[in-house]
């Protein structure tokens, strides 16, 4: 709850400006609760009107992204960046090819990413951008030419210098290379740091693919081991999801000893109790990008279910979202307290209603928030600016074994902040109050900038 009067006012206002961005004012009135104790024990932000600028974005580009189908017809999308905040280093930040994009739900990832980046300690501020282009069922043709079109436009915006864009929902190592190659056409100039998840050939990084899952896992064995006494040992997990953090988080779940029974897609989730073929959801996903409840029809011991929303009803010890926002609510945060769940570590971006936290933390439950647990992408975007900074590559132990030290880092400062702001073990209040006073500090001592 909201009790400080400066941010009260500064919620209010963005309220009135911005009501129908849903996703935006949660994110937002999320990080205001949490770092309220901060606040007040410095009021020289009210003075400078630091909350008021940092909740607004420094920029928002909006563009029209025309492209030809196989069929020869025009088809027009819509292509957005909210460069939100550049305190700390370059805007850095996914790009979403999705219907659902819209410029609230960007500005809400854009925000969120601010502070997931000040985590990480790499230098690299907060953006987010992408389309509501859907590049499932179109052509490797069609999603090139809309690539080439998307980037046509935002090339002029972006750089290693300026603000580095990776993939997010939509985009994989097909539309980011699309991209590259059109953004080295338009500037004649081979920039790798300006585009990460790039291919191995061309100053992409190893463990880049593994990372967001990957390092969801090593935050959650790092919070188990030192919280709970516990590991991902004989562990039952629930994930959803069956894209790239679903799948490398039941990968590296897997590795540490636990027991993954589910995997999800927007249609509905399979139940394998004899834990997930993740060889199969690779070659499904990732090579045929078919749908989950083909699994179903080849395993004999699986069952499919229509309905992604109730995979949450399915019994276990550890629940890793990892498809969307919002994807748990109240009902479905009860239904993981009643199948006896004691950890949730979040792989997707905000996948938790505020409701739904509300039940977390009552019953106890041990709660990973998406700015900390799933920064692990951003993370190794970051090492493969560093990698492509340097002209090296580093082994796939290295990155691997800097990610799992940056993903138990962001542990111990969330856990760390959460003791200073009186909400010990509140990982939501520690990551939020941890990731905003680095930014909050860079933000004052560059002054008031016109």
């Amino acid at each position: 709850m909201l009790t400080n009067e400066y941010l009260k006012r500064v919620y209010e206002g963005l309220e009135k400006r911005n009501a129908n961005e849903p996703e935006f004012l949660q994110a937002v009135r999320e990080v205001l609760e949490s770092i309220q104790p901060v606040v007040e024990k410095h009021p020289e932000y009210e003075k400078a009107g630091l909350i008021e600028r940092m909740v607004e974005p420094e920029r928002i580009i909006t563009f029209r992204v025309p492209w030809v189908d196989d069929q020869g017809k025009v088809q027009v999308n819509r292509g957005y960046r909210v460069q939100f905040n550049s305190a700390i280093g370059p805007y850095k930040g996914g790009l979403r090819f999705h219907p659902s994009v819209n410029q609230g739900i960007l500005k809400f990832l854009g925000f969120e990413q601010i502070f997931k980046n000040s985590l990480t300690t790499l230098p690299m501020g907060g953006g987010k951008g992408g389309s509501d282009f859907d590049p499932h069922g179109k052509s490797d043709m069609e999603v090139m030419r809309f690539c080439q079109s998307f980037m046509t436009e935002l090339y002029r915006h972006i750089g290693q210098f300026v603000d580095c864009p990776a993939g997010d929902i939509g985009v994989g190592g097909r539309e980011v290379g699309y991209m590259f190659g059109q953004y080295k056409r338009l500037t004649n100039s081979f920039q790798g740091g300006m585009l990460t998840g790039k291919g191995l050939t061309f100053g992409g990084s190893l463990a880049r693919t593994e990372a967001t899952g990957y390092g969801l896992c090593y935050f959650t064995a790092e919070a188990l081991k030192c919280m709970r006494n516990d590991s991902f040992e004989g562990k039952t997990v629930v994930i959803s999801g069956s894209g790239n953090v679903a799948i490398y988080a039941c990968e590296k779940a897997t590795q540490l000893g636990a027991k993954v029974v589910t995997m999800s897609d927007s249609n509905g989730y399979v139940y394998d109790p004899n834990g997930i073929d993740l060889a199969y959801v690779k070659d499904l996903k990732e090579v045929r990008r078919g749908r989950i409840k083909e699994y179903a029809e080849t395993h004999k011991d699986a069952t499919y279910v229509a309905d992604c929303s109730k995979v949450w009803t399915v019994p276990c010890d550890i629940a890793l979202p990892c498809a969307t926002q919002n994807e748990i609510n109240k009902e479905s945060a009860e239904a993981l307290v009643k199948g006896g769940c004691t950890v949730v570590c979040e792989g997707a971006n905000m996948p938790s209603t505020p409701e739904a936290i509300e039940v977390y933390l009552s019953n106890g439950i041990l709660y990973g928030p998406a700015k900390a647990s799933n920064a692990g992408g951003v993370a190794t975007s970051g090492l493969e600016m560093s990698q492509n900074s340097e002209r090296l590559s580093w082994s796939f132990e290295e990155v691997d074994a800097k990610l799992k030290g940056i993903m138990e880092g962001i542990f111990h400062a969330s856990y760390d902040a959460s003791v200073a702001a009186g909400s010990e073990g509140n990982l939501m209040v520690g990551a939020n109050c941890a990731g905003f006073l680095k930014v909050a500090a860079a933000m004052m001592a560059q002054g008031i900038t016109y």
